[in-house]
C-alpha cells in the first residue's frame, strides 16, 4: 500500500523509539525495580504527549518542504487523529491491568518492569498485524467494511451490554500454564524462572507477563482496525499506534487508582468505536473529513470524562451527607452534655 515515509523514515522512528526505551531503562533508572510515584508518571505522560506533538510537527515541516502544505496538513492530522484513538482505545488497557496486578498481587515495585516488557512485546505484536492489516486492506477493499461491522458490533455491544470483570482463575492461559509447569508461590525479583531444590520453576512474573501481552494483543484486535477508518497509510498507523503504546505505560500509574472516576469512560469509548465503524460504512456515500472524526472523538471523551467526574462528586458528597447524618445524634448529646 501507498505510503509517503521513505526508508529513511521508517530507519529514524525506528532509532527514535529504541533510543527512549535505552534512556529509560539505562539512564532513568528503568533497569532498577522501584515503586513509581505520581510525579514521576506525570512527568513520563507528559513527555510522551510532547513528543508525540513534536513528532507531528516533525512530520508536518518535512511534507510541506517536500510534498506541499495541503499533504502535510492532511498527513499531520490523520496522524493526531489516530493517535488520540488508539490512546483512548488503550486507556480500557488498564483496567484490565489492574486487575491483574491485584489478582497476582504484583509488587508495586514489580509493575514497571512488567509493562516495559509488555511495550516491547505490544511493539512487535502489533507491526505485525498493522502489516497484516495493510496486506488485507490493498488485496480485498470490502475487507474494510468488515472492520467497520465488526466495530460497529463491538461499540454497540460496550454500550448496552454490562461487562464482568473476567474471572482470571478461569483464564485458558492461566489453568494451562499451572497445570503443565511448576510456579512458584512468591515473586523471586524480576526473574521468571529460578531453580528450587534443583528443579526449574516459573515465577508469578512470568504469568503476569503473558497475560499483559495476551489483554494487548486482544485490545489490538479493536484498536487497529479503527485506525484504518482514519488513514490507511502505514506509517501513520504504526507511528500513532506507538505513541499511544509507549504513553500507555506511564499513563497507567498515573490513572489506575482512579477508575472509579471515570465510571462513564467505557461509554465514551463504546461511542468512538460505534462512530468509526459507522463513518467506515457510511464511506461509499458519505466522507466525514478527518478533521470530523478528530473533533467527534475528542468531544466523546470529554464528555464521558466530564460526566464521569460529576457523578464521582456526587457520590462523595451523597456518602459525607450520610455520614454527616450519622455523626450529628452524637454531636446533638454532646452538646446537651455541655448545656
Amino acid at each position: 500500500m501507498d505510503t509517503f515515509a521513505t526508508a529513511p523514515m521508517w530507519a529514524g522512528f525506528l532509532v527514535l523509539v529504541l533510543g527512549t526505551l535505552v534512556v529509560d531503562v539505562f539512564v532513568l533508572g528503568g533497569r532498577h525495580a522501584h515503586r513509581v510515584s505520581t510525579r514521576e508518571a506525570l512527568g513520563w505522560t507528559l513527555a510522551w504527549s510532547t513528543l508525540a506533538v513534536l513528532f507531528g510537527i516533525a512530520l508536518w515541516w518535512l511534507l510541506a518542504g517536500s510534498a506541499g502544505r495541503e499533504t502535510a496538513d492532511r498527513k499531520v492530522l490523520e496522524f493526531y487523529t489516530g493517535y488520540l484513538i488508539e490512546l483512548s482505545l488503550s486507556v480500557d488497557n488498564m483496567f484490565v491491568f489492574a486487575m491483574i496486578f491485584g489478582y497476582f498481587a504484583v509488587p508495586p515495585e514489580l509493575q514497571r518492569r512488567v509493562l516495559l516488557f509488555g511495550v516491547v512485546g505490544a511493539i512487535v505484536m502489533r507491526a505485525v498485524m498493522i502489516l497484516l492489516g495493510v496486506w488485507l486492506i490493498s488485496e480485498f477493499s470490502w475487507i474494510l467494511y468488515v472492520f467497520g461491522v465488526f466495530l460497529l458490533f463491538t461499540g454497540i455491544k460496550m454500550l448496552f451490554v454490562s461487562r464482568r470483570a473476567p474471572d482470571l482463575s478461569r483464564n485458558p492461559i492461566v489453568r494451562f500454564l499451572c497445570a503443565h509447569m511448576r510456579i512458584t508461590a512468591d515473586y523471586h525479583g524480576e526473574h521468571f524462572f529460578v531453580r528450587v531444590d534443583g528443579l526449574r520453576h516459573a515465577t508469578p512474573m512470568f504469568l503476569v507477563v503473558l497475560l499483559v501481552e495476551a489483554t494487548d494483543l486482544v485490545f489490538a484486535v479493536d484498536s487497529i482496525p479503527a485506525i484504518f477508518a482514519v488513514t490507511t497509510d502505514p506509517f501513520i498507523v504504526f507511528t500513532s499506534n506507538i505513541f499511544a503504546i509507549m504513553g500507555l505505560r506511564a499513563l497507567y500509574f498515573l490513572l489506575a487508582n482512579l477508575a472509579q472516576h471515570f465510571h462513564y469512560l467505557k461509554y465514551g469509548l463504546a461511542i468512538v468505536l460505534a462512530f468509526i465503524g459507522a463513518k467506515m460504512l457510511a464511506e461509499p456515500w458519505f466522507h466525514v473529513p478527518v478533521h470530523w472524526s478528530l473533533g467527534a472523538v475528542a468531544m466523546t471523551l470529554f464528555v464521558s470524562v466530564l460526566v464521569s467526574r460529576a457523578r464521582a462528586r456526587r457520590t462523595l458528597a451523597h456518602a459525607g451527607d450520610e455520614l454527616g447524618g450519622h455523626c450529628a445524634p452524637r454531636e446533638r448529646r454532646a452538646g446537651n452534655r455541655r448545656t
